[in-house]
């Protein structure tokens, strides 16, 4: 590792699509402060999440490896993550979010000296009362962009000196129900909503896409992009912190999303285990110390993540996207179904101008491609599929998963229905 490369710095963002920032061409101002942090960035106009859901998503990113391999048949951590490597390194790690499907719950604490899920059954009643009553005061199950700020800085700040450190922060701001702070409610709106309306807004959008109309799926819009707006303002003043801290400039920094989501483009809302670009596109800058320029168009996954760094502490396997990229380069994506069809998995592969899809039903074994596409690349896809087959670890998902009173309650919150 060089020298100079004291730190590595991972922020990502829940559901967040990339065509939503005015970095990326979007025809709000959404992302002011990522706009500034692009120009001293590489920026990737062509970066595919490896899912399009947290559970199989965040694995990915986290490991470098695919999802059928990241996690077992429960979601379950099943791969060592960049904290673990870095950990062996003699970094310091920490974790900040507030996701209950990446918790401590599925081992994603795994390899952090540190982590911070915002759950807080199980370790103490006296504060787990106090948590859920706090939660029903402030309506909110996340905590915000504000308060892993917090978190995260304080613990950087209790390092001893020249201390090497790992810190991911996850944002939760930009997953529904799409709930803007009180100065961000009417940034894009005409009309603030309460926050049992916006959640009820959000539900049926999931339960009953077609009910919703126009101007509705335009509300659920200009909501999101005001989560998008705030959220981006926060990361802006994490930076910010760093530069302060003089850390920066000796970091290497990594700001991207988990996936995506959907405002009816195919159908649906929200982010289904589907493979289209509304929910798989997302943004991705890395940001070496000192700085660097340039926009990178050839496709790029979010397991690109893991072996980038990876790579910059010595490890010679996979794409650093600090080196070239090349230009003809394939990314594969995939997800499972949804549980009432949990036979089949869905795949996914790109190039700068294509994109074909498939679905394999693991009872059977067939494949079906559910879009028209080149016959080579069809090929290409179809042969990705069987050996992603050779290795997975997955059978059926049977049985239901041990999770707790807590977590149970945020995820119906945040619309899950699993």
């Amino acid at each position: 590792m060089s020298e100079r490369w004291e730190n590595v710095i991972l922020l990502s963002a829940d559901a967040l699509r990339a065509d939503h920032l005015s970095c990326y061409g979007y025809h709000r101002e959404t992302s002011p402060a990522l706009d500034e942090f692009a120009a001293e960035s590489i920026r990737f106009t062509n970066a595919y999440s490896a899912s399009s859901h947290t559970r199989e998503a965040v694995p990915a990113l986290l490991t470098g490896a695919y999802p059928d391999v990241a996690t077992d048949a429960k979601y379950h951590l099943a791969a060592d993550t960049i904290a673990s490597t870095l950990s062996d390194e003699g970094f310091a790690t920490a974790g900040f979010h507030s996701n209950p499907f990446v918790s401590r719950a599925y081992g994603f604490d795994r390899g952090f000296d540190h982590f911070d899920d915002d759950l807080h059954l199980g370790q103490h009643k006296l504060i787990a009362l106090a948590q859920r009553a706090l939660d029903k005061v402030r309506n909110r199950h996340y905590a915000r962009a504000m308060e892993i700020n917090e978190r995260s800085l304080s613990w950087i700040d209790s390092l001893e000196s020249r201390q090497s450190f790992f810190v991911w922060n996850h944002y939760m701001d930009t997953h529904g129900p799409y709930e803007p702070p009180a100065e961000y409610a009417t940034l894009y709106a005409d009309k603030e909503l309460s926050g049992r309306d916006a959640q009820s807004l959000y539900q049926r959008a999931i339960d009953d896409p077609e009910s919703i109309t126009e101007a509705e799926r335009q509300l659920l819009i200009d909501l999101y992009d005001a989560e998008i707006r705030y959220n981006d303002e926060q990361i802006g003043k994490f930076l910010n912190a760093l530069r302060k801290r003089e850390l920066l400039e000796e970091s290497l920094v990594i700001v991207t999303a988990d996936h995506g989501d959907a405002f009816g483009e195919h159908g649906y809302y929200e982010h289904p285990r589907y493979l289209h670009d509304e929910i798989t596109h997302v943004p991705l800058f890395v940001r070496p110390p000192g700085g660097a320029t340039g926009t990178v168009d050839s496709p790029v996954s979010t397991l690109d993540v893991g072996t980038t760094i990876e790579r910059a502490i010595g490890n010679e396997d996979g794409v650093s996207l600090l080196e070239d990229v090349a230009e003809d380069r394939r990314v594969f994506s995939q997800a499972r179904g949804e549980d009432d069809d949990s036979h089949l998995r869905r795949y996914a592969v790109r190039t700068r101008e294509e994109a074909c899809f498939c679905e394999r039903d693991r009872e059977s074994g067939s494949i079906e491609f559910t879009a028209v596409s080149d016959r080579s690349l069809r090929s290409e896809l179809k042969a990705h599929v069987e050996q992603r087959v050779r290795v997975e670890n997955g059978g059926d998902i049977n049985g239901e998963e041990d999770v707790d009173e807590e977590i149970e309650r945020r995820l119906n919150a945040l619309g899950y229905t699993e």
